[in-house]
Order: structure tokens, then C-alpha cells, then sequence
């Protein structure tokens, strides 16, 4: 514990609260004092402040830091990062899967909406009305951002798929091996989007991450020689982080991670990417972190230089009548009447003959990835108000149905018509090993392992993730029977973990000199509620919204940005250039 007594005045002071450091260290009590946007003296604090917050009873941690968003747009279009600033995110780090709208010359804006309306589930409407396209280059794009003011801090990765485009046009597009001239472009303007403040570069080969148009990424067979080129360009410039999608589908993690690894060992950058848990089957994940172990070994750097990225609830989908995806959603007797407004359509859905038709009915395509999601029925779970995130298998859409003696898809029928419609349901795809959490608990609390996955920013009808913090200490420190993280654990996974990972390490601690992002959290009080459906995008666009309870203040260089789930008046966020060196020692 550090103690700094003066008699000055701070421009905030947080008075007897339980400081949790961020570094996992034993919480104790006392005050932590800001001044100028840093920590300016932690322990037991004599002076005066311009403001002062009584924390007793509560938790003043340092800032979350979420490595995975797709801010990218909404960073641009909105002043407010929700939910993750909603849930202690304090620094949220965007441009992940190598999708984004940078650079890109005029024609290519057609090409990198469809991208992302299709990898990451934000309609091209909103992309259209909200993206002023003042950029053409990465650098430009970095200074759209900086120019705009918002609640909580954004950084940014340089990603591929943008990159490909810009360099090579169609041709990048249609997946074309890239010259050597190609790759010499790629490695320059990598090179410069470092410089100006990219984190490092982003990547995805994800079967699955197609455009909306349905033809895979850009990015995602790109070769060894192109990952090279773009990783050399970031260690031109100082080097960074690779962030990486693999082929999680493919099941088999040898060849998907292989490249990269490669390059990662070749260069001298680290590497973060997507670990996916199955529900049953073979563990193929054990093979991915078998690779991780020998490549940190190989390593000289006391921190792992490979890490595992994992999301600490099911990764999935929400699916109902008002969202992107339901049961029935590819059906044509439901088709019939997906434009009516949600009233008119579930007083259609009431009536018998429209039920018989519609379960009567088959699919137009079921190939589609929706499809398969959103009939998972033992994986699919009526979502309430709390949402329980770990279900019993006997609550799922598969086991009521049996229970009742009816088909899964009545079950499905009559659950989404819950709520006059509003119901949702939760499509636990992965990480639900067994029907429980228990193998996502143990491979929190591993040193190559760092959680991220919230997607905040994207995915806007299917999925409301960036609450992962708050689940984490509600769910894992409190409510859950076994295997409980402790508080001290849990706050070390959500801020000096990640940042040490991106590279930002000014963040993530409550220590004298490190930046001023704090939570004031009531512990006892923490929860999430159900999410809600916002129709608060550009265009109208709609999107799911989630808030939470228990955050008493979250604190952005010293400045309160919400107060008791409130968000107030402050946006002191700034564009996050590059990666930032610790403060020097107190």
C-alpha cells in the first residue's frame, strides 16, 4: 500500500473506500486522490478537493480495459461508447477481426460497408447516414477520431481487410495473392498507420466473417508472406500487437494458427487471437493453448507474448422477433409477415391458423449460418430479467419441449411470443463446455489467457456482450457456487491484464503517477439487466442496449462520466495514439 500525505489541493478525492489495485494485490482501505488527470497520491490522503466521493463500503478499482470492440463507426457517429462504458469500461481498443473503414479510397465504400454489415452486423443504412467519410488514409481516419470528444478513451488497430482493399482494389477483394509490390505498400502504409497511433494490426480468417453480399472476407486467405509484410511494417514503426481471428470452424487449430505464430516468432511482435470453447466434443482448444505453451517458452519476455483471448460467459447470440435473428426468420410462411410492425405480427402469430402454418413450414436455406444458430434448441435459453448467462440444461428450449411433449419448434413458437413479443432468447454457441462455465473459470485464471470478446459496437441485433465486466463480478465473484474468482482476481483480469497486453501501460492500476480511470463500485448492488432494444443508431437503426447497477461512479482522467447508471455531461475519452510507456516511479 502506498501512502502519500499532503496538504494540497487535488481536483478529486475518493475518501475509505476498499482500493482494489489491478494487479491482484490484497484490497485495503483507503483514499486515492486525482489531480490533472493522474493518480496523484493513494493510502491516506490529507488535503482538500475541488470534489469528494465517499466510498465506504465500496470498491475503487482502476478503469476496465476492453481489447475487443468494433467502436470503429460509433466512435465516429456518437459520444457515448454504450454499454461498455456503461459497465467500468474505460478504454476500449477497435478495429479487431480486421475489419473497419480505414483506409479506403471513394469507390472501395461500398465494399467496406458490405464487410462490415456482414461480419459485424451493423446495417448499411447506418453506416451510410453516420460515416461523414472525411478520410481517405488510416492516418486521416485517427484524426476524425481525435477530433471528436466522447466519454471513455478509444484505441485503434490498423485492419487487414481495409488494407487489402486500399492496396490492391478488386483484386483484393476477390482474394488475389498479393505481388511483391502489393506487400511492399502493405508493409509502408503498416508501417505509417503505427507511427500516427495504431495499436498494431488486425486480422481474421474466420469461415464464418463473410460480407453481407455473402463472399468471405478479404482478408481470409491472405498468405504467410502478407501477414509478414503488414507485421514487418508494424515493427518498422516500433512494433505492436497482432490480433488474429483463426478458422475456429475448420476445428482443428494447428493450421489455422500456424501462420501467425510463425510470423509472430519471425518478426518479434506478440499475438493475441480468439479462443472458442465447444460445447461437447473433442477439446481442440487444448491444441491451441499446447501452442501458446511453446511459443512463450521460446520467448525471452517475462509476460507471455501469445495470448488466448476468451469471453467469460457463452459466446452466442440473442435471437427474438424484434432482432436480426428468431426461429422461423428464414421460413417463408413467416416472411409473409416479417415487415408488419411487432404488435401486428405476434396478433398474426396468435392466430391458429398462422401458428399451424408457420410450424408447418420449412426453411428456404438451411445451409445458412442463422439457421443453425437459431434452431441449437439444447443450447437455447428463454433470457429474463436478470439474465442468467449459465443456465440449467433443463431450462433450455430442447429439454421444456420435451418436457411438454412438443416439438422444440412450438417451444420456440410460444417463448418468443412472450412479453407481446419482446421476449428474447440466448443461443449459447460456445463456452458452455458441458452446460457449465466450468472450463472458462479455469482458463481465466491462466497467465496466457486474456479475456476480451465483447464486441461492443457490432452485432448491433444479435448480440449485447460489452457487459462481460460487469457479469464477471457479479456471476464469478459472488453469485456463482464454486469456483469463485476473488475480487482481487477478477479486477486484475479487467485492467492491468489487458492493457498490459495492448501495450498500454499508463492504465490499468491505482497507483500515484498512472492515469486517472476509476470505478466506485458497490459490490453487493452489481447487476445486469435484461437487455433492451435502442433505436438510437444513425437512420434509425436499432441496437441492443444493456445498463447495470452497482457502479456508483466511473471516473475518465479524473472526471465523473456517470454516476448510479447515469451518464452525465463529461467527455474527457480521447483517441488512445499508440502505445503509452508506465509513469515513472512515485
Amino acid at each position: 500500500m502506498q501512502s502519500y500525505i499532503q496538504l494540497m489541493a487535488y481536483d478529486l478525492i475518493i475518501r475509505n473506500g476498499k482500493i482494489v489495485d489491478g494487479l491482484g494485490g490484497e484490497p485495503y482501505v483507503g483514499d486515492v486522490a486525482i489531480a490533472d488527470g493522474v493518480i496523484a497520491a493513494v493510502g491516506t490522503v490529507t488535503g482538500e478537493a475541488e470534489r469528494e466521493i465517499d466510498a465506504t463500503g465500496l470498491l475503487v478499482t482502476p478503469g476496465f480495459v476492453d481489447l475487443h470492440t468494433h467502436y470503429d463507426g460509433q466512435a465516429i457517429w456518437s459520444d457515448r461508447m454504450t454499454p461498455s462504458s456503461a459497465h467500468g469500461v474505460t478504454t476500449a481498443v477497435m478495429g479487431n477481426c480486421g475489419v473497419g473503414f480505414a483506409p479506403c479510397r471513394v469507390d472501395d465504400h461500398e465494399t467496406l460497408v458490405d464487410v462490415m454489415a456482414g461480419v459485424e452486423d451493423i446495417p448499411g443504412v447506418v453506416m451510410v447516414d453516420g460515416l461523414p467519410w472525411t478520410w481517405e488514409t488510416f492516418p486521416e481516419f485517427l484524426d476524425a477520431l481525435d477530433a471528436r470528444r466522447r466519454d471513455i478513451d478509444v484505441a485503434a488497430f490498423l485492419p487487414h481487410s481495409p488494407l487489402r482493399v486500399y492496396v490492391m482494389g478488386q483484386r483484393g477483394v476477390d482474394r488475389e495473392p498479393a505481388t511483391a509490390e502489393d506487400l511492399s505498400q502493405m508493409r509502408k502504409l503498416a508501417s505509417e498507420a503505427v507511427q500516427v497511433g495504431a495499436l498494431g494490426f488486425a486480422s481474421s480468417r474466420l469461415t464464418f466473417h463473410k460480407s453481407e453480399s455473402g463472399n468471405p472476407i478479404p482478408s481470409f486467405n491472405a498468405a504467410h508472406e502478407e501477414i509478414e509484410a503488414i507485421a514487418q511494417g508494424v515493427k518498422d514503426a516500433g512494433g505492436g500487437l497482432i490480433q488474429f481471428v483463426p478458422d475456429l470452424a475448420a476445428g482443428d487449430y494447428e493450421p489455422a494458427l500456424r501462420t501467425v505464430f510463425d510470423v509472430a516468432e519471425d518478426v518479434g511482435l506478440p499475438v493475441t487471437f480468439t479462443l472458442a470453447i465447444g460445447n461437447a466434443g473433442d477439446p481442440f482448444y487444448l491444441e491451441a493453448l499446447n501452442m501458446v505453451e511453446k511459443v512463450n517458452q521460446n520467448s525471452d519476455s517475462e509476460d507471455p507474448q501469445v495470448t488466448a483471448q476468451i469471453f467469460p460467459r457463452p459466446i452466442g447470440l440473442v435471437i427474438g422477433l424484434e432482432l436480426t435473428g428468431n426461429p422461423f426468420v428464414l421460413y417463408p410462411a413467416y416472411e409473409e409477415i416479417a415487415h408488419l410492425p411487432l404488435a401486428e405480427r405476434v396478433a398474426e402469430m396468435r392466430k391458429p391458423e398462422v401458428r399451424e402454418r408457420i410450424l408447418a413450414d420449412h426453411p428456404t436455406n438451411t445451409g445458412h449460418p442463422l439457421m443453425f444458430m437459431a434452431q441449437a434448441w439444447d443450447w437455447m435459453f428463454p433470457l429474463g430479467d436478470p439474465p442468467n448467462y449459465e443456465p440449467a440444461a433443463s431450462d433450455s428450449i430442447g429439454a421444456r419441449a420435451r418436457a411438454r411433449g412438443v416439438s422444440p419448434l412450438e417451444e420456440a413458437y410460444d417463448r418468443v411470443l412472450e412479453d407481446d413479443g419482446r421476449a428474447m432468447l440466448l443461443v449459447a454457441m460456445g463456452n458452455f463446455r458441458d452446460n457449465s462455465l466450468d472450463t472458462v473459470g479455469e482458463l481465466i485464471r491462466r497467465d496466457d489467457v486474456v479475456l476480451g470478446l465483447g464486441d461492443g459496437g457490432a452485432h448491433y441485433g444479435m448480440v449485447c456482450d460489452a457487459s462481460f465486466p460487469t457479469f464477471l463480478l457479479a456471476h464469478w465473484t459472488r453469485d456463482r457456487a464454486s469456483g469463485q474468482l476473488s475480487i482481487a482476481e477478477a479486477v486484475r483480469e479487467l485492467t492491468s491484464v489487458p492493457a498490459r497486453v495492448a501495450g498500454l501501460a499508463d492504465r490499468g492500476r491505482i497507483a500515484i503517477g498512472y492515469k486517472a480511470d476509476v470505478n466506485v463500485i458497490d459490490h453487493a448492488a452489481v447487476r445486469m439487466h435484461k437487455p433492451v432494444l435502442s433505436h438510437d443508431l444513425p437512420g434509425g437503426g436499432r441496437r441492443l442496449d444493456q445498463s447495470a447497477d452497482g457502479y456508483v461512479a466511473t471516473i475518465v482522467s479524473g472526471e465523473v462520466i456517470a454516476e448510479n447508471g447515469m451518464p452525465t455531461a463529461a467527455r474527457p475519452g480521447k483517441l488512445v495514439r499508440g502505445r503509452q510507456p508506465a509513469p515513472a516511479p512515485a
